[in-house]
């Protein structure tokens, strides 16, 4: 993980913050699909920070102390232990990596073990002091070497992932509470969505928005306070499962509140929740909503692009796509964070079936939501070019083209057509078969009434200029 200036502030703001007795837990969004994957592996990637209560049995003066069982993917730089008693402080800190076998034994550090042999047989009994190639184990005021061993034995479960080895100076013995602070990968969230459309010719779409929460870290956590950030935080330093679903069905008291962290936007959860690693949790964002949306049959060809002068060579930016591509749009009824949205439409049998997925991106309230959700199955298109003519002299060139659509199904359809002279910059429409819906600097809209069982074509023509200083080569 990374230390950032944004990640030292909120560090340092929400130390003393959290609830006495849980975990809180600010989780920013991720994008990267490895957290999300179900493969039952660990993922680095992912940014949370982490405070949690710690309490450690510390004996009186200057005496090392460990903290076991932390997340897999901690950044050193951003780790931070503080005792409720200012009077105990922490001399210096070391953080052992988790590193396969010899990580687990590490764990062990400060409790009573068995060192196994080959035959199973118990070697040498007593505290374990340290671990790695070699043991050391304490026994009385005798400290033992142990070189060669098969396995270590432990009464208790074994705390996995990361450790911390402190020296603690304390001013008396006893249990001492602890605020432990720090940031990890291995977390990540971001929206769900799940979109119904209504049956009928009219066009709304009930939408369920969700937060899915991504622990790969290695540890668990259980009755934490969960705060999720959305947004792009610039973060630059590089990061150091089954799945479970939660089905939804509270007032609006029980959703998150929504606030606002700098530039970004922030959900706090009203209750705990358990993060156990290797899950992936979907908790609610909002309560559901129907709204009014605009399906599209869209043929589009070409883009924005302007070349640097005049493009007059016949033989480029001919074809185009025989696909008709379905879109989905609607306004954003609250700010949305960024994740998949799954359409669904009720079949003739009345179940829901996905019709399309694609990614919403950070879309404030009120902004356009745009989706595309696949190829129309009955609809087809063909463009063909009808004429091509250049006068270099006249700083002029004539460009047409026919474009066919059919349709297989058994209803009529509209098609959105979206036709992007790219030629050069100044063009004007010479001709066109249809009245245009669109005319802007680099778009030429249409609607296309396609009979079912049927074809319908557009023909068009644009005639480009230019001076004498844009005369192409």
């Amino acid at each position: 993980m990374r230390k950032t200036p944004l990640a030292l502030f909120l560090l340092t703001l929400a130390t003393g913050a959290a609830a006495a007795d849980r975990s809180d837990i600010t989780i920013y969004r991720s994008d990267d699909a490895s957290l999300f994957a179900n493969d039952g592996s660990h993922a680095q990637t992912g940014y949370a920070m982490v405070r949690e209560p710690r309490s450690l049995n510390l004996v009186a003066g200057v005496h090392d102390a460990h903290l076991a069982g932390l997340p897999l993917y901690l950044d050193p730089e951003a780790l931070s232990l503080q005792f409720d008693d200012a009077k105990t402080t922490v001399v210096s800190q070391r953080l052992q990596l988790a590193q396969g076998g010899v990580a687990r034994v590490s764990d062990l550090v400060g409790r009573k073990v068995d060192v196994l042999g080959n035959q199973g047989d118990v070697i040498l009994s007593g505290m374990l002091r340290s671990a790695g190639d070699v043991l050391q184990i304490q026994q009385g005021d005798n400290t033992v070497l142990v070189h060669d061993y098969v396995a270590v034995r432990a009464t208790g479960d074994v705390d996995g992932g990361t450790r911390l080895d402190l020296r603690v100076d304390a001013p008396r013995a006893g249990a001492a509470a602890a605020q432990l602070s720090y940031v990890t990968g291995g977390l990540g969230w971001r929206a769900s969505y799940i979109g119904t459309l209504a049956d009928g010719s009219g066009c709304r779409i009930a939408l369920q928005s969700r937060a899915s929460v991504a622990n790969r870290s290695g540890s668990d956590w259980h009755d934490a306070q969960l705060t999720l950030i959305a947004g792009e935080p610039r973060l630059d330093k590089p990061a150091a499962a089954p799945m479970m679903a939660m089905a939804f069905r509270g007032k609006a008291a029980d959703l998150p509140q929504q606030s606002t962290v700098g530039d970004y936007r922030s959900y706090r959860l009203p209750e705990p929740v358990d993060l156990p690693d290797g899950t992936v949790s979907l908790l609610p964002l909002y309560a559901p909503k129907s709204i009014a949306c605009e399906r599209t049959a869209l043929y589009e060809t070409g883009g924005g692009y302007q070349p640097p002068q005049p493009m007059t060579q016949p033989s480029i930016m001919v074809d185009g796509p025989t696909n008709v591509v379905g879109t989905l749009t609607f306004r954003a009824f609250d700010s949305l964070p960024a994740g998949y949205l799954r359409v669904l439409a009720r079949d003739d049998r009345g179940a829901a079936q996905v019709i399309g997925e694609s990614r919403i991106e950070d879309t404030p309230k009120d902004g356009e939501v745009k989706l595309t959700l696949g190829n129309v199955f009955d609809l087809r298109a063909k463009r063909e070019r009808t004429a091509f003519h250049v006068d270099r002299e006249g700083r002029t060139m004539d460009e047409a083209f026919r474009l066919t659509f059919s349709n297989a199904g058994d209803s009529a359809r509209t098609i959105t057509v979206r036709e992007h002279p790219s030629r050069w910059r100044s063009w004007t429409l010479a001709s066109s078969s249809l009245k245009p819906t669109v005319s802007t600097a680099d778009t030429l809209g249409f609607a296309v009434k396609v009979p079912a069982h049927g074809s319908a074509t557009l023909d068009y023509a644009v005639r480009y200029t230019w001076t004498a200083d844009d005369q192409p080569q």
